[in-house]
């Protein structure tokens, strides 16, 4: 028997050399297994996980085609996980103001004022100003609905023509209207905007728009993370 595999034979089961590396990730990899994987994949697991010195014909033994499937999958996995953990942690360091996830229907003139002059001065704030009958305005609506999901640090809202107070500004021909404003500051003012799409538009025209003018900040990362999550886990 040659050196190095007498060696080999004789390494404790905590050995931290490269092999004990290889055994460590392998515990760790069935410590964090899905339970919701079937019986004969955990066991698979769990076999794979024991050291050599405990089961030294079966680690001696090629690797089956099904065994490599298996490690490769969840090594996927496991890579995904620890990449979403990743872009989340990071999302919480670079997010500094507060989060949302709907259009903020605002009922008065005193409440679009005072979501213009009192919000964190991180956020931006996008106010639609519509009225039911107007062309566009329930369209340009939805659009904000989807774009509040993809956009939580922006705080979008909605407000009817009336309710502001100040209609005679707000007639129909300049309907629908969208303010940007950020710390107080008016960023943006477009007025029948969607004279800048087509007659049936979507959100993504929208967001194009926006992002003409430098308005819109990246995407969330954690929206992202999803999305790449459940495409990946789709077979």
């Amino acid at each position: 028997m040659s050196s190095s595999l007498q060696e080999e034979e004789e390494l404790p089961a905590n050995y931290t050399g490269p092999k004990g590396v290889i055994n460590d990730w392998r515990r760790f990899k069935l410590d964090t297994v899905d339970q919701a994987l079937p019986q004969n994949k955990r066991e698979l697991l769990r076999q794979m996980s024991i050291p050599r010195e405990e089961d030294k014909e079966r680690h001696n033994r090629k690797m089956s085609a099904q065994e490599y499937e298996l490690i490769r999958e969840e090594d996927e996995r496991s890579l995904k996980r620890y990449r979403k953990q990743c872009m989340q942690e990071m999302h919480e360091r670079l997010s500094f103001g507060p989060t949302f996830d709907t259009v903020n229907e605002l009922e008065s003139g005193e409440a679009f004022l005072e979501v213009i002059e009192k919000e964190h001065q991180l956020t931006l704030v996008v106010v639609h100003v519509y009225e039911q009958d107007v062309k566009g305005c329930e369209q340009l609506n939805s659009c904000l609905d989807c774009l509040a999901l993809e956009y939580s640090s922006i705080k979008f809202c909605r407000i009817d023509a009336v309710a502001t107070g100040a209609a005679e500004r707000f007639s129909s021909e300049v309907l629908p209207a969208l303010l940007v404003y950020k710390a107080g500051e008016l960023l943006g003012n477009f007025l029948a905007v969607t004279k800048n799409f087509q007659e049936e538009f979507f959100a993504t025209d929208v967001e194009a728009f926006l992002n003409e003018y430098g308005l819109l900040p990246e995407k969330d990362c954690t929206a992202c993370a999803d999305e790449d999550d459940e495409e990946g886990d789709v077979e």
